[in-house]
């Protein structure tokens, strides 16, 4: 599965997996595709860069990338105090009021409420760019666009290349304006945030709007037939972060969570606010349910809804309450069935890779009798 944005960055398959565990993105790399660690969770430099060098020594000397979420506009003098008190007291009530109705507990005097989304806050992201630079990363993505001009350009001053996530062509063109390298077409299948195109027409559009730009596709991707058909359309690779969620080396800290993705179907999923304010699919709850409810309050924008729900949702995962235990994840939750190992993986989306290459080819020879 080499194309020439894979030789490019010196991997065997194009295969760029996204994933927030540090041990699943290692072995992505060492597996020969390209593994992207997640950094919307790390809101203290001295744990990302702990991370990265953990990775830097279990990559097997593999190239990998840094994924962050940074809004290409800089937001002066806010803090994250003076976005707590945007949020409105009936919302606080709501959050209390559900979690009370699944008798959820109250986290234990001293317990951590959980990650937060800050990432979006310019110096959190600021610092976890200085500390990724301070390592051999290849690439940098960013989930919500292309990032500061300045944030480009210090990339490509260090040799790293710029993926930015886009949902529409005209996303894709903004991205090649801003001299982005490479442009990730995320289809509406896809987990997390997402827009309303499906990946068999985006992926074309984004294609033609942007070529000779790599493109990488994304979204409903977990098979190698499936990639075949993404290189078909005209990417140059492909991105997946859903698959890895119930593979052996991924860290998910609730074998509710795990049993409810595997047991989960393909229309089992849903896009909603309710976990950051911007619309993201995700499995669908009875949580997702009561905020996407018209006779609820509904939820704030991004940031806002992030700092809301985020110690309800430490609470939901560590006390495992199955009717609002979720997550964010594609509609390939229907294929993940079984847990793997990432290695096991790779070898099964090679194998469905050489299967729908063989399988077009013999149409083709056909064909041309």
């Amino acid at each position: 599965m080499e194309t020439e944005l894979s030789k490019k960055l010196g991997v065997e398959h194009a295969i760029f997996g996204f994933t927030p565990f540090p041990a699943v993105a290692a072995a992505i790399s060492r597996a020969g595709g390209f593994g992207v660690l997640g950094a919307v969770r790390y809101t203290a430099p001295d744990d990302l860069a702990r991370d990265l060098d953990w990775m830097q020594e279990h990559a097997g000397g593999r190239p990998y990338g840094l994924d962050v979420v940074m809004p290409a506009k800089k937001v002066e003098g806010v803090t994250e105090a003076d976005v707590e008190a945007m949020i409105p007291a009936g919302h606080r009530r709501f959050v209390q009021d559900t979690l009370a109705k699944h008798g959820v507990p109250e986290l234990a005097e001293g317990d951590e409420s959980g990650w937060r989304i800050t990432g979006w806050m310019e110096e959190v992201a600021r610092n976890q760019l200085d500390v990724a630079f301070d390592h051999p990363i290849k690439l940098l993505a960013n989930a919500l666009g292309s990032p500061p001009a300045d944030v480009v350009r210090r990339a490509h001053d260090q040799g790293v290349l710029v993926a930015a996530l886009a949902g529409s062509a005209k996303h894709a063109r903004h991205h090649a304006d801003a001299g982005i390298d490479i442009v990730v077409a995320q289809g509406y299948e896809a987990g997390g945030h997402t827009g309303e195109i499906a990946s068999m027409v985006l992926v074309p559009d984004v294609a033609d709007a942007v070529g000779p730009l790599p493109v990488l596709a994304a979204g409903g991707i977990g098979s190698g037939e499936q990639i075949a058909a993404g290189l078909a359309l005209g990417a140059q690779g492909v991105w997946l972060g859903s698959l890895w969620l119930t593979t052996d080396e991924a860290d998910l800290h609730s074998r509710a969570l795990t049993r409810k993705l595997l047991a989960a179907g393909s229309g089992d999923t849903v896009r909603s606010r309710a976990l950051t304010g911007k619309p993201a699919r995700q499995l669908r709850t009875e949580w997702t349910d009561a905020w996407d409810d018209p006779s609820g309050p509904g939820t704030l924008p991004m940031p806002l809804q992030g700092l809301l729900v985020a110690e309800a949702v430490s609470r939901i995962q560590k006390y495992e309450t199955g009717a609002l235990l979720g997550t964010p994840v594609g509609q390939i939750v229907g294929r993940m069935n079984s847990e793997r190992s990432v290695q096991a993986v790779f070898d099964d989306l090679t194998r469905g890779f050489e299967r729908a290459v063989d399988r077009i080819n013999l149409i083709a020879g056909r064909s041309a009798s």
